[in-house]
């Protein structure tokens, strides 16, 4: 196992086997205080975000939903290795797992939702499952979560939860640049492991599988 900073970084091919292969799970870095999210935006965003450990500036907008996405792979196949337009800067948010839980509190599935009789103008997050992917664009049978904050939420989380932040662009191009010449087996990627959420309430209204 190697480093990114503060972030654990390890062999593609040694952390897959240990995944869950299908269902809704949560992949995080974690420990017993802090959760790794990540974001891409466009240069000027994430300057300022490294700059001062915080979200701002002229051209972040608070009223408008951002979206966090716990699983480094995810982050990838949405932004393409950083190619995307005004996705070409990846960072490395580290949020404590109480700003997290907090942001867990306040999603629901679309299923439970309706259920509650919630209003969507209520909802401060927004939640998605979507396939995940392999490093190389293929679908998995297992679900990835992404989250749009907004309001409130937001404001909490790009001002008051986040403990660092980490531009790791570098870092993607490096692993893209691997995984084109080497293939998976010689891919670096963050160590990840199924995040637990361990209030039933929390887990039943995100649809979270169960986990052995």
């Amino acid at each position: 196992m190697e480093s990114l900073g503060n972030i654990s970084v390890d062999l593609y091919a040694k952390q897959k086997g240990s995944w869950p292969q299908k269902g809704r799970h949560i992949l995080a870095q974690f420990n017993d205080d802090t959760v790794v999210v990540y974001q891409a935006f466009c240069p000027a965003i994430a300057e300022y975000a490294v700059k001062h450990q915080r979200f701002g500036g002229p051209q972040f907008s608070f009223s408008r939903m951002s979206w966090i996405k716990p699983n480094f792979l995810w982050m990838m196949y949405r932004c393409g290795w950083a190619s995307k337009t005004n996705q070409q800067r990846v960072l490395a948010v580290r949020i404590t797992r109480q700003g997290f839980h907090t942001i867990l509190a306040n999603a629901y599935t679309v299923e439970f939702q309706k259920s509650q009789d919630i209003n969507t103008a209520d909802i401060l997050v927004r939640l998605q499952w979507d396939p995940d992917h392999t490093p190389t664009y293929e679908k998995e049978e297992r679900r990835a979560i992404q989250l749009g904050l907004k309001n409130e939420i937001l404001k909490q989380y790009a001002t008051e939860w986040v403990v660092e932040i980490n531009d790791i662009t570098d870092f993607v191009h490096q692993q893209h640049t691997t995984l084109k010449e080497y293939g998976l087996e010689k891919l670096y990627v963050p160590v990840e492991r199924v995040y637990p959420v361990t209030d039933r309430n929390i887990s039943r209204q995100i649809g979270l599988e169960k986990s052995d």
